[in-house]
């Protein structure tokens, strides 16, 4: 069978298609200046934030702290060992995901991953979090992307503007 379109449909579909082909539209330049930046950074923050929070939300079980900067953080396994400091050298196992789930890095089998705390690129969510640690420690890091990788993501995996969820384990730690 075959749908009879009306002319009225056909005479509304061409209109739409004659002005949406207007070539004398003019672009409107943007003016961009440090107010509009800040705004645009507040609305992200405002929108990470409440993602984050509907995210927690479903998951009551994560004992969670925030920090000053924004980042939150639950450790689920203590122990008694070594706090981590500045300088010193972690030894680490992790799972990064996205707040939807998806995972974006797990460390390989049977591999620690090595970094000198606050002196390297590695994120400065995971800097800080890793200092509220200590050696055998595992905990949930749900890092701001002002904190990760921020407006340009990893150009790898993590897009641009993207909060993680980090489930790290602090191996080691040396001097």
């Amino acid at each position: 069978m075959y749908k009879i379109v009306s002319m009225r449909s056909i005479f509304f579909l061409l209109i739409i298609v004659l002005f949406s082909c207007n070539s004398n539209t003019k672009k409107k330049e943007i003016e961009w200046n440090k107010k509009k930046s800040i705004e645009m950074n507040q609305r992200i923050a405002i929108k990470e934030k409440l993602n984050i929070a509907m995210f927690l939300e479903h998951r009551k079980m994560l004992k969670m702290q925030q920090t000053g900067s924004g980042l939150y953080y639950g450790i689920y396994k203590s122990t008694l060992g070594d706090s981590a400091k500045t300088g010193m050298e972690a030894g680490v196992r992790y799972v990064i995901t996205f707040l939807n789930g998806d995972t974006c890095y797990v460390t390989p089998k049977n591999e620690i991953v090595y970094f000198k705390i606050d002196k390297t690129d590695i994120e400065s969510g995971v800097q800080e979090g890793i200092k509220k640690m200590k050696e055998g420690e595992k905990a949930v890091l749900i890092v701001p992307s002002h904190l990760a990788h921020g407006i340009t993501g990893d150009n790898n995996k993590i897009p641009p503007i993207t909060p993680l969820v980090i489930d790290i384990e602090l191996l080691k730690l040396n001097n």
